[in-house]
């Protein structure tokens, strides 16, 4: 079996860091899916759904090609969280959340276009936060990198600071479970060393 060329329908620059660092190098092929067509409140539908739809939008590109959809929220007591609207909300939410508990939600879909299949499935990650001032998440606010990430905060950025402990896949947490990523490969029929370069 021919290696397909490797999509990422997504324009996340965590994700691409990710899948280079594994020997992965993606074509990047942003899905211009508008997320707000898909209202659901049970977090691992949502980040399927989601998935799924990005890798949908992009596969009609590609008559051959092996293409990834991601999409990640948070869940801290019953309540999803994607990216925050402002710095004010990512202030509010930091408040919220030290010194509590999250789980980190990241569906992944994979279109195998050759052989017409399609696999979609859920990581999740428990996620332990600090016990954060509120200095220190006006200060973290204030970069910026919070506003740009499902959860409030980069865990392969400054946000690292402000979490304990994990338990699960931290690759997860970043946006794209590695791990997982291999499983779904392998079902597929692939390695994932079939796609290092």
């Amino acid at each position: 079996m021919s290696v397909p060329t490797f999509v990422l329908a997504s324009a996340s620059p965590a994700r691409k860091r990710l899948l280079q660092n594994a020997g992965i190098e993606p074509m990047i092929c942003i899905s211009d899916f508008d997320e707000s067509q898909i209202q659901l409140s049970e977090p691992v539908e949502l980040v399927q759904t989601l998935a799924l739809h990005k890798a949908q939008a992009v596969a009609g590109q590609f008559s051959s090609a092996l293409v990834l959809g991601c999409d990640s929220v948070l869940s801290v007591g019953g309540e999803i969280h994607g990216k925050p609207r402002d710095a004010e909300e990512a202030i509010a939410r930091w408040q919220k959340m030290r010194g509590t508990t999250g789980n980190l939600y990241t569906g992944h879909a994979l279109i195998d276009l050759a052989q017409e299949k399609t696999l979609v499935r859920c990581g999740i990650t428990k996620v332990y936060f600090a016990e954060v001032s509120d200095r220190e998440i006006i200060a973290y606010v204030s970069t910026g990198e919070p506003l740009k990430c499902a959860g409030c905060f980069a865990l392969e950025g400054r946000g690292s600071l402000f979490v304990e402990k994990l338990e699960g896949c931290h690759t997860n947490v970043i946006g794209l479970s590695l791990p997982l990523l291999r499983q779904m490969l392998a079902q597929l029929g692939y390695g994932a060393t079939d796609f290092w370069h």
